[in-house]
């Protein structure tokens, strides 16, 4: 399969660069911070974006969604990440209903996929536990008691927390931490009794939250698929967040170069612009040759996806490995290429370098993945 959009993504890709450019901006994301938004997004900006199709692109037309695959959902998210787009994307669209299209039942799609496609629900993924992503080192219990479970534990970094109508819970009905075997799935709504959650602001202004689980009691439809037998479907899931993350991560750091290249084409020192000294020029074709290997790498990874290419967790792993480490060097060239300006809060440049590093972190870093990476090829 070529490395290229077709024409429906490149038109795809032309309106969600007018509307982030217009309606998601930089300057957006700063009123949001500094208003102290409890959301952490405009809401009348995300009906915008539903109307608009997102919600559902990459949801099944069998239940309600547009079936565009997850290479249209990379070109959204791409966008988003250019212009640090604050919303439901990451948490709802691009985790939340692939966790419930993998792991949940036919009724449970039928029900909560439209729901999310129609912008009437937000779901999100519960499943992290420490301050290190680990989807494994899972202690939550989830104890049998007659025809329900009781869910106990603990959440971290759950995106989108607070506006979330529902958690897909990830929990141990079996087997300690660290195993594969034992992690069950359950459809939580967030209003169901011994469930709390917790505001949480990140480095970059965006949200998530600790969701706590104290005896939480749901009833046997909320398990989805076979008690003890999630991982699989989970680790797909994770593989699916991990490329969307990475192509949101290519957005951000395209924009990022691309200002630096205006910059330094207009800031004069010595009576010379700064772009015309070879160190940085030399800096500057280095990085842009990387991002043409990142672009490649994270297109490559979408069409997977949508092929159900069975090399997908490598190409995942490859793709989150590849963008964290680009991300990292195109905000850190960023910033010193602005100079001492460019730690200031008057400057743009430092939050796309804030952005990149919870980026480089949600869903495995860059360590966890390339070791992941090396042990699939046998290393």
């Amino acid at each position: 399969m070529t490395l290229v959009l077709n024409e429906e993504q490149l038109m795809l890709q032309e309106s969600a660069a007018g509307f982030m450019a217009s309606k998601a901006t930089v300057e957006h994301l700063r009123g949001l911070r500094d208003s102290g938004d409890e959301l952490g997004f405009d809401p009348a900006v995300w009906q915008e974006m539903v109307d608009m199709g997102w919600a559902g692109i990459a949801i099944p037309e069998a239940y309600g969604g547009l079936g565009y695959g997850y290479t249209g959902l990379g070109v959204v998210l791409e966008q988003a990440g250019r212009h640090l787009s604050a919303s439901p994307l990451e948490a709802s669209v691009l985790v939340g209903a692939t966790a419930i299209n993998c792991l949940g039942t036919e009724s449970q799609k039928a029900q909560w996929l439209a729901a999310i496609a129609a912008g009437e629900k937000q779901v999100t993924l519960a499943l992290q536990e420490t301050g290190v992503f680990d989807p494994l080192a899972v202690a939550t219990t989830a104890t049998h008691d007659g025809d329900a479970f009781v869910l106990s534990g603990e959440k971290r970094m759950v995106l989108d927390a607070q506006s979330a109508d529902a958690f897909v819970v990830i929990a141990r009905s079996a087997g300690a931490a660290g195993d594969s075997q034992g992690l069950s799935a359950f459809l939580v709504p967030a209003d169901v009794a011994g469930l709390s959650r917790s505001r949480c602001d990140m480095v970059d202004s965006r949200q998530c939250g600790v969701v706590t689980l104290d005896g939480v009691r749901v009833s046997a439809d909320a398990l989805m698929g076979s008690a003890g037998e999630a991982w699989t479907a989970l680790e797909r899931t994770l593989d699916i967040a991990a490329i969307g993350l990475s192509a949101q991560l290519l957005g951000l750091s395209l924009e990022a170069f691309e200002r630096t290249m205006a910059y330094i084409r207009e800031r004069k020192q010595f009576g010379q612009v700064i772009g015309s000294f070879q160190g940085l020029q030399h800096r500057a074709a280095h990085l842009f040759a990387e991002l043409e290997l990142a672009r490649s790498i994270v297109l490559k990874a979408l069409q997977a996806v949508d092929a159900g290419d069975e090399n997908l967790p490598r190409l995942a792993s490859a793709a989150k490995a590849k963008l964290s480490e680009v991300a990292r060097l195109a905000s850190n060239e960023g910033v010193q290429m602005h100079g001492g300006v460019g730690m200031t809060d008057e400057y743009d440049i430092g939050l796309f370098m804030k952005r990149a590093r919870v980026l480089e972190h949600l869903m495995g870093d860059y360590y966890y993945h390339l070791d992941r990476f090396a042990r699939i090829g046998g290393y």
